[in-house]
């Protein structure tokens, strides 16, 4: 079942043009690496499908729901870690997932087992009474993501979800993408490749507002497939520079 249906999304900021007619569906159990250079409309149309922004034209359902008709509808069953997690920095974390709570209208028992879920799966236990302007990039990040998930969402939109994290960190993350994807529709937003063959089961890749190929994992971790293209474990950076700039030969060697 398609989670998440895209029709012919654009969106115009003036003369610019930044989604270009792009188009896709995320079934559950689907974790979608949406790849491009800086520029290429990643981050807009993310926004644009979680209802931070309205698109120029195009139609977008979430769980059934068309978000132009039933936003709130929607929007609940979507988790957001936007770029650059934004928070309110005189909070603390546990203040600040309190103050989601409310927001997402989390009452009683199931409540606390979901604030208490959220806080042990991203370990944030050692920084909960600290101020968030005070804490690392990498804390930061993982404060997102506890909001992000808190509700425990159908649908997760993670923009640069282990961007600030150190490696041991970024192993956390992905393991527990990997653990949540059984019952939902995720897409990840990375320009780390390692992380789409380490997580991601299907990849889109966009350039200047539009989608240029679409790509899955070979079988037996032979590496990945885009068209007619193929690249071996660990040369996924080669079909990125051939699909995006043309640039780039031996695809597979």
């Amino acid at each position: 079942m398609a989670m998440i249906e895209i029709e012919r999304l654009v969106k115009r900021f003036g003369v610019f043009t930044a989604v270009d007619g792009v188009g896709f569906t995320v079934d559950r159990g689907t974790v979608l690496g949406f790849l491009g250079p800086n520029g290429a409309g990643k981050s807009t149309t993310m926004k644009m499908i979680t209802g931070f922004l309205p698109p120029t034209s195009g139609r977008i359902v979430v769980s059934g729901f068309d978000l132009a008709e039933r936003p709130l509808a929607a929007k609940r069953r979507i988790g957001y870690l936007p770029e650059g997690a934004p928070a309110y920095a005189d909070m603390t974390p546990r203040a600040f997932l309190e103050f989601v709570a409310d927001v997402r209208g989390l009452i009683g028992a199931d409540r606390r087992r979901k604030l208490d879920e959220a806080i042990a799966r991203i370990d944030l236990e050692p920084v909960l009474e600290q101020p968030i302007d005070t804490l690392s990039k990498g804390f930061k990040r993982r404060v997102g993501l506890a909001q992000a998930i808190l509700h425990d969402p159908e649908v997760l939109i993670l923009d640069e979800p282990t961007d600030g994290l150190d490696p041991n960190q970024k192993h956390a993350v992905r393991i527990l993408i990997k653990a949540m994807a059984a019952t939902k529709a995720i897409i990840i937003s990375t320009h780390i490749l390692e992380e789409v063959e380490a997580v991601c089961t299907r990849s889109l890749i966009i350039a200047h507002g539009k989608v240029l190929a679409e790509g899955e994992p070979l079988s037996d971790s032979r590496g990945w497939r885009f068209g007619t293209l193929e690249a071996a474990p660990g040369r996924l950076d080669a079909v990125f520079r051939r699909i995006t700039t043309g640039q780039v030969t031996e695809l597979a060697a």
